[in-house]
């Protein structure tokens, strides 16, 4: 069965939003960059536009751009009256009300959209999905993920999350996801696992406070690094 838009609630993230949440400095954006699932976020675009590298993988990209802004528009009302319903879930103050996330979201996304099929044909967005990336080993040096993996614990397995993490690590350097909470603001019940085999597999763990903080307590994100140097060498 293919990839079915009716079931997606797309809800794409803000190039400041990604700065922050990954702690990206001028040096990481001078890197070539993967994100994954990264939807309709407007990092792509605009990272593109001050010449970063970058690519996003996203099964959501097998759409055109009509079919994916019909889909936002479809589900907006829900997730804002979802978001309402739950505010309490949520801190207030870098966005500082409902009506400035929508913006901050809707505008986002607009950014998507618009520089979408462009992006496209130059392959920045690439239709695919974790646990299998379609790119040769070690092509990037940073490869990000928000929203996706530990958010959903409850939906995908501890072993999903080890195989998608082993397969960004394959393609990158550098793993960043982010946050480590799932959707109910507890912790992933997969985090120990996964960087306990990890660890065991020779990578380096961090896990590091960030700036931002919109779901309470989602102010971590969990750092992989090869234990190899440059030229092959444990460090």
């Amino acid at each position: 069965m293919g990839f079915a838009l009716d079931k997606v609630v797309p809800w794409g993230r803000s190039y400041d939003e990604y700065l922050a949440m990954f702690a990206l400095t001028e040096v990481d954006l001078g890197l070539s960059i993967l994100g994954c699932g990264d939807g309709p976020a407007g990092f792509n675009a605009e990272l593109t536009k001050r010449g970063g590298r970058i690519v996003s993988v996203d099964p959501l990209y097998v759409f055109d751009a009509l079919q994916i802004n019909k889909r936002i528009l479809e589900t907006r009302e829900t997730v804002m009256l979802q978001i309402c319903k739950n505010r309490n879930d949520y801190l207030w103050n870098t966005i500082a009300s409902i009506e400035e996330l929508e913006h901050v979201r809707m505008s986002a996304m607009a950014t998507f959209l618009a520089d979408y099929e462009n992006g496209k044909n130059s392959e920045r967005y690439i239709n695919g999905e974790l646990p299998v990336l379609p790119f040769e080993n070690g092509k990037f040096d940073l490869a990000l993920s928000s929203h996706f993996l530990f958010l959903y614990s409850m939906h995908m397995s501890a072993e999903f999350h080890l195989q998608a993490l082993q397969e960004m690590l394959r393609v990158a350097r550098e793993v960043r996801i982010f946050p480590l909470l799932t959707l109910d603001g507890t912790y992933s019940p997969h985090l120990d696992f996964v960087t306990e085999s990890l660890a065991n597999q020779g990578y380096r763990i961090e896990i590091k406070t960030v700036l931002y903080e919109f779901q309470k307590g989602g102010n971590e994100m969990l750092i992989i690094q090869s234990g190899c140097d440059g030229d092959g060498n444990i460090n």
